[in-house]
């Protein structure tokens, strides 16, 4: 006869085997390293996307803001109209296709997004670009305008010095460098090559119409100045 006290079959299989328990255990460590594996990785996901998209917002936010505010320093704020954002339609077109191929891509290739090195190239460009740009305006001075001159004014001159003795559209190829490094930082590969062909496309049109005018109002001058400097684009003589 069994004593009142004496555990019984239900009362012996409540105490856990420690063999079983380590085998469950063990098939559960992979499970859970699995779980940490993937909140780590959307963690990191979450600061590349934040970092990235951070760095361009700052970029074209100082890039349109500082265009406007030097050509109202130069030209006095009331000859200076909004048209000096430099944002245009074609522009915000641009910009938005930016935005969407990143979005996708970091959704279904977040991969694509982690090369550091090829983002911190773009970073570096579009601060090259942005230098050179900046230079090119403060330069210039009040000879430099965000629309074409096609009548000659008494403050137009010839800029031959500072940056501009080593190319003639100092401006142009700043933005062409920042334009094409906003989009290696993103590491957008689809928008490297659209932003690349577009950009330089409209420049291999505006130069040559940009100099027809320059070639009148400085003649032979402006004509030797351009034979000795390049244009400071590829392939744009």
């Amino acid at each position: 006869m069994r004593s009142p006290i004496s555990p019984g079959p239900a009362a012996e299989s409540t105490n856990p085997n420690p063999g079983i328990l380590l085998l469950k255990l063990g098939g559960g460590i992979p499970a859970l390293l699995g779980l940490l594996q993937g909140e780590m990785t959307e963690a990191a996901m979450a600061y590349v996307a934040s970092r990235q998209l951070s760095q361009f917002i700052f970029a074209v936010a100082f890039f349109h803001s500082s265009e406007y505010a030097l050509a109202a320093f130069f030209h006095g704020r009331s000859n200076v109209t909004l048209s000096s954002l430099l944002i245009s339609k074609q522009y915000v077109v641009a910009m938005v296709c930016a935005l969407l191929e990143y979005a996708i891509e970091i959704l279904l290739f977040p991969r694509l997004k982690e090369y550091w090195w090829v983002s911190s190239i773009g970073l570096v460009m579009i601060l090259i670009g942005e230098l050179i740009r900046k230079a090119a305006v403060i330069t210039a001075g009040r000879s430099f305008t965000h629309l074409i001159r096609k009548y000659h004014d008494d403050h137009h001159e010839l800029i031959t010095h500072g940056i501009y003795r080593f190319v003639r559209h100092p401006g142009y190829s700043g933005f062409f460098i920042w334009a094409t490094g906003t989009q290696i930082m993103l590491c957008n590969p689809v928008c490297i090559i659209a932003f690349v062909v577009v950009v330089w496309r409209f420049f291999s049109t505006r130069i040559p119409y940009e100099e027809f005018f320059l070639r009148q109002f400085f003649g032979f001058q402006y004509v030797e100045y351009a034979k000795r400097v390049p244009s400071g684009l590829p392939f744009i003589r």
